[in-house]
C-alpha cells in the first residue's frame, strides 16, 4: 500500500490538546510579526486567510483546537465581512468606528501583559516567587541569545517539513508501527548522545515520510508540555533548535 494513498489524517490517531499551549491571539501576534504589519491597520482579509490555513495545518498535525480558535475565526470573518460592505458616508459618520477597533485593543494589551511576563521569567528567583534585584549589564556573563520558539513558529517548520515530503516521488512502503511514545524516547536519548542543543532537522531521518515528520512533531510537542525540552531560535523565524531542560 502506498504511504501517499492514505489520508495524513489516519496516520498517527494521536491527539495533543492545546491547554498549556498559545491561544489565538499568540496566533495572530505571530501572523502580525511575521508580515511585518502595523497591529493598528490590520490588513484583516489577509490575517483571516492566513489565520485559517493555520487552523487547517493544526487539525491536519493532529492538534485538539480549542474553542477559542473557532470563535476567534468567526470573529476575523465577522470583522472581514462588515468591511467589505458598502457604505455610504452617512453610515460611516454614524459608525464612525473601524471594525478592528476593539480586536486591535485586545491585541494591544494582550501583548502587554505577555511581554511583561516574559520580563518576569526572565528574572532570578529568591525562594518563593521573589524577585530580586537584576544584575547589572557589566556583570552579566556573555550568552548565546536565545529566543523561545512559539507553537506557531514550529508549525511553520513543520509545514516546510511536509511541502518537501510532497516533492518526493511516488514509491511504495510498508507502514511501521512507529509510535509518539517511541520517537519521545528516541529524542530523549538522541539529546542525551550528543549534550547539546540539536537543530529540528537533525531529528528527522533521511528521507523522512510525511508520517514520520508528524509523529516527530506531536513528539516534541509532548516534551516541551512535559518541560523535558525547550525550542528556542537565535532570533526571530530562524532555524528552531531544540535542547533539553
Amino acid at each position: 500500500m502506498s504511504e501517499q494513498n492514505v489520508p495524513l489524517e489516519e496516520r498517527s490517531s494521536y491527539t495533543v490538546r492545546l491547554d498549556t499551549f498559545e491561544g489565538p491571539l499568540d496566533l495572530l501576534l505571530h501572523l502580525i510579526q511575521k508580515n511585518e504589519l502595523d497591529i493598528f491597520n490590520i490588513p484583516i482579509a489577509l490575517i483571516t486567510e492566513q489565520y485559517m490555513e493555520y487552523l487547517k495545518w493544526m487539525k491536519t498535525l493532529n492538534l485538539d483546537i480549542a474553542g477559542e480558535y473557532l470563535l476567534m475565526a468567526s470573529t476575523l470573518l465577522h470583522i472581514k465581512s462588515k468591511m467589505l460592505l458598502p457604505s455610504t458616508s452617512s453610515e460611516e459618520e454614524e459608525e464612525g468606528e473601524d471594525p478592528r477597533k476593539e480586536l486591535v485593543q485586545r491585541l494591544l494589551e494582550y501583548r502587554k501583559y505577555k511581554e511583561a511576563a516574559s520580563e518576569l521569567v526572565k528574572r532570578p528567583m529568591l525562594d518563593r516567587d521573589v524577585f530580586i534585584r537584576l544584575v547589572s549589564v557589566e556583570e552579566e556573563s556573555p550568552r548565546e541569545e536565545r529566543i523561545e520558539a512559539t507553537l506557531f513558529d514550529l508549525i511553520d517548520a513543520f509545514r516546510k517539513a511536509l511541502e518537501r515530503a510532497k516533492e518526493e516521488s511516488f514509491h511504495e512502503v510498508v507502514l511501521d508501527r512507529l509510535t509518539v511514545e517511541d520517537k519521545v524516547q528516541e529524542i530523549l536519548l538522541l539529546l542525551q548522545k550528543e549534550k547539546r542543543s540539536l537543530s529540528f532537522h537533525f531529528l528527522l531521518p533521511e528521507g523522512a515520510t510525511r508520517r514520520e515528520i508528524v509523529i516527530t512533531f506531536l513528539a516534541i510537542l509532548e516534551l516541551v508540555k512535559m518541560k523535558w525540552i525547550r525550542i528556542f531560535q537565535t532570533a526571530p523565524f530562524e532555524t528552531i533548535r531544540v535542547s533539553p531542560v
